[in-house]
Parts: C-alpha cells; structure tokens; sequence
C-alpha cells in the first residue's frame, strides 16, 4: 500500500520521536489512554458512551428548533492540536441536524486577495444570521498557532491579531453572538498513534495534509504558542473551555454539552444534557501542555 507523503509519518515514528513516545505507542493497547497525566486509565465504556450520546442528540435537536424560532445566533469554534478529535466532535453535534440551521466552516488557505484584508474579514463573512449555528473547524487562531509555528505570518502581525482579538470577540458577545471556544488538547504519544492508524487507513489519509506532518517534530513550538495564545484571549466575554482529549468518547461528550450548557433553549432536560465532568473539561488551567 502507498502511504501518503512517502510514509513520512512511519518515518517520523521509527526515526526521530521521543523514546518514550515509541515505548508508550508499542506498550499500550487500543483502549489504554497513554498520557501519564490523563485522569482516566482507559477510555470509557462504548455503551456508556452511546448511551449518552443518543440522549445528547435529542438535545441537540431541541436547541436547533429553538434556535430556528428564537432567531439566536451561536458560534462555536473547535480548535486544538493535530489529531485531537475536532473533526470527530463536529461530525456528532451535527448527526441529526438540518444543514440550512448547523452550518460547518473549515476555511482553506487564503487566497491572494484575502491575504490583503483585515485578518478577520473573512472569518467575518462566516458569521451565522439569525436561527444558524456556525460550528469552526479551527478559526482566527490559526494566525496565533499554526501561521506562528510555520512561519506564516510576521511577528507583527501576530502582534495585532492579539491587539484586535479582544474587541473582535468582545463584539460578536456585544451584538449577541453566542460564542463558544473549545480547546482540544492531546497527548504526544495518542497524536502520533492516530497519525499513524490515519496514514495506513485509505478511508482517512484524506485528513493528513503537509502541516500535520511536518507540525510532527514541531511539538514544543507548538506548545509554546498554545501556552501564549491561551494566556492572552480567556477573557470575560469569550472565555476558553480546554478538554482532555485523549478519550475520543469523553472528548466527544463534553464538547456537545459545553455548547448546549450555555443557551436556554426550550424543553432542556438537565438530565439527559448531564454534567460536563471538571476532571476532562474545563478553563485554561486544566491545560498542561
């Protein structure tokens, strides 16, 4: 089988990561968590986990219908590091619903034209009307993240994305956005065995691109731009929720309930939406890097 970017993951993985990475991907089996610091030693039972997600859909869809009638605006960007189950969660949250009301923007690279406006304008032309949500499979912070580690932006620029950040998102708050902000984070071992189960599996080798390889030997870089870029937009009107990731299941759970937890939207069961557990969801505090 042809592996894609001449399996330069396998290459990555036999050749330059950590010892201990190769050690915790060979010692550990398929439902073992391999971070050390995951509060959970296995991930959770798939019925427990279906269970619950089956009552989450119907939330789901009563926050869509009330959205619809309410004309409420709602925004929920999902970001974290390569491999941490966004997409995963996106795809959940919208099973059930009618794509004219969830709508998901995954913006490519910029075109020549964009990259000569403001940096949010077309994050802008994004925003739901009123009666959608507007799910971002990563956003704005990629000029803080994935630009800054690459190289792709100046430091200057970087500089007056986070100048103009707060008064963006303070103002999507002001106009009556619901803005929600997910962090996924994930472990260097579990990162890197799910490249490597995406590149020999030709059903996913579509979501490797060039940046989620080369980002592979660029994992301290990039925790020092999460560490600043965390630091510097938690603020009152858009603050930060952080998951654990390394649990797709848990990941997965707490994701939805961290969008429903904050809209009042009509015939809510408390019990069915259930609690969103603090040992893997939470502020920037519960990152670690």
């Amino acid at each position: 089988m042809t592996l894609p970017f001449d399996g330069a993951i396998s290459r990555y993985h036999a050749e330059a990561a950590p010892p201990e990475i190769r050690r915790a991907i060979a010692e550990g089996d398929p439902d073992e968590v391999l971070s050390g610091s995951y509060p959970y030693p296995r991930w959770m039972r798939k019925k427990d986990y279906e269970r619950e997600m089956a009552a989450l859909q119907i939330e789901i869809a009563k926050c869509q219908r009330w959205v619809q009638d309410s004309g409420a605006r709602v925004v929920a960007l999902f970001e974290g590091r390569d491999a941490a189950g966004k997409g995963g969660a996106i795809a959940r949250f919208t099973l059930n619903t009618n794509p004219r009301v969830v709508r998901i923007v995954a913006l490519p690279k910029p075109t020549e034209r964009e990259a000569t406006q403001w940096y949010f304008q077309r994050y802008v032309a994004q925003l739901p009307a009123g009666g959608e949500i507007v799910l971002f499979d990563r956003s704005w912070y990629n000029r803080a993240m994935v630009e800054h580690v690459f190289g792709f932006c100046t430091a200057a620029q970087r500089e007056r994305f986070f100048d103009q950040l707060p008064g963006f998102e303070a103002t999507l708050a002001g106009e009556g956005i619901h803005l929600v902000k997910l962090w996924l984070e994930v472990g260097r071992a579990e990162q890197l065995r799910r490249m490597l189960a995406r590149e020999r599996d030709p059903l996913r080798q579509w979501k490797l691109s060039r940046i989620d390889v080369e980002g592979l030997g660029k994992w301290d870089a990039y925790t020092d731009a999460i560490r600043e870029t965390l630091a510097r937009s938690h603020t009152p009107a858009a603050p930060w929720t952080v998951i654990l990731a390394d649990d797709k299941y848990r990941a997965r759970l707490s994701a939805i309930r961290s969008v429903l937890q904050g809209l009042a939207y009509d015939g809510r069961d408390p019990a069915a939406l259930g609690a969103i557990d603090p040992r893997v969801c939470g502020g920037p505090d519960l990152w670690h890097g």
